[in-house]
């Protein structure tokens, strides 16, 4: 993962499968955004094979790829974890959902208002855009993203939300200028803890239950 448009590509395909099994397999209404998960960063990554391809730039495959990594998951984790918590332990995510509401707000009025940029850089791809208070729109990012897991509650989650966070830190300190790319791409190879997840959900009882088509 990141090292090639082909890559990319090709994980993102067997990411987006996992996902596609994880929904399938999926039994409970409140379940299906975060069972969804693999397959919205599996069709991340494939999208960041477009921007391999078109050699960077400003193009499309840019700002598409852009808008997923920044506010899009900023709010998509934090809601999904929020809709498969039980309500008596919904409280412990506000802070986490506050933190990617402002975050995703933040950040879609920056890409909306400024240009993106993608850099291929070697085997990895940089992106740039130009964010008042970065290092805050970072933590807060990280907060909303990783904090819901790990406060979620639930043990797969947490540790999804650890190795996530191991992933940040290498990330950060290896390719600080490619962090946003490679950090994607770990989290996308993590989602496939998503599974056993979702697996040891479809067999408790006591839950609300996506029906079944006729």
């Amino acid at each position: 993962m990141c090292w090639s448009a082909t890559a990319d590509l090709v994980a993102g395909c067997g990411i987006a499968a996992v996902g596609v099994a994880c929904v399938a397999r999926t039994r409970r209404v409140g379940d299906l955004p975060l069972a969804g998960l693999p397959l919205l960063l599996g069709a991340h990554q494939a999208v960041e094979s477009l921007v391999w391809r078109s050699g960077g730039g400003t193009g499309p495959a840019t700002v598409a790829w852009a808008a997923m990594a920044l506010p899009l998951l900023a709010l998509w984790v934090p809601v999904a974890v929020l809709c498969a918590t039980p309500p008596r332990a919904r409280h412990r995510l506000i802070i986490p959902l506050a933190a990617g509401l402002a975050t995703a707000a933040t950040l879609s009025y920056n890409l909306a208002t400024h240009s993106v940029t993608a850099d291929i850089r070697g085997h990895t791809v940089g992106y740039a855009i130009d964010l008042p208070h970065a290092e805050l729109l970072v933590a807060g990012y990280l907060l909303a993203t990783v904090g819901s897991l790990l406060l979620s509650g639930d043990r797969i989650l947490v540790l999804l939300g650890v190795l996530i966070a191991v992933g940040a830190v290498v990330c950060w300190a290896l390719w600080e200028l490619e962090f946003v790319s490679t950090w994607c791409a770990f989290a996308a190879v993590c989602s496939v803890v998503m599974y056993g997840w979702v697996r040891g959900r479809s067999v408790s009882p006591g839950v609300p239950r996506v029906p079944a088509e006729r």
